[in-house]
């Protein structure tokens, strides 16, 4: 078995875009995604980029990805790593890409002294859960996800002074 993980580079933009597409084709969300190949390019390589991208490789085709940015913790006072999205290819499954992916981004934490890795994952996907618990995270069920998009983002906007 032939595993890499390895830094997105310039002209991998529309590779992480199909996988997001197949993302969204699993998690049922196909519908939520406007993103393009050129968004995608911006934000990972434009003039000051804000999110960035592990490619999990299998036998020399990549498989998977990790697409991550930092975060702050007031509490912690430190920088942490928010995982947006983590995902293998089907085909690539059951090979240790998942972990490899996560093990990579847990080794930038402790390289940058970061105080988190953290991420979201919906409710029914049970197999995602246990594959996540088995790598030691603990879910965290007393919080609640909020999110202002759309029209009531800029009603929102509309209210700054």
């Amino acid at each position: 078995m032939t595993l890499s993980v390895r830094p997105a580079a310039l002209g991998d933009a529309p590779l992480v875009f199909a996988m997001i597409r197949e993302l969204g084709e699993y998690e049922r969300l196909s519908h939520e995604i406007d993103a393009t190949p050129e968004m995608i390019e911006e934000a990972l390589f434009g003039d000051a980029p804000k999110v960035f991208c592990d490619i999990a490789e299998h036998r020399g085709e990549a498989a998977g990805f990790a697409l991550w940015f930092y975060s702050f913790s007031t509490f912690r006072g430190r920088c942490g790593l928010y995982l947006e999205d983590l995902y293998v290819r089907p085909q690539a499954r059951g090979h240790g890409l998942g972990k490899a992916l996560l093990a990579n981004l847990a080794k930038r934490c402790v390289a940058e002294s970061l105080a988190r890795l953290e991420w979201q994952v919906l409710d029914w996907n049970e197999p995602s859960i246990a594959f996540y618990k088995a790598q030691g995270a603990e879910t965290l069920d007393d919080w609640t996800r909020c999110r202002v998009t759309g029209e009531a983002l800029w009603r929102l906007a509309d209210q700054a002074r």
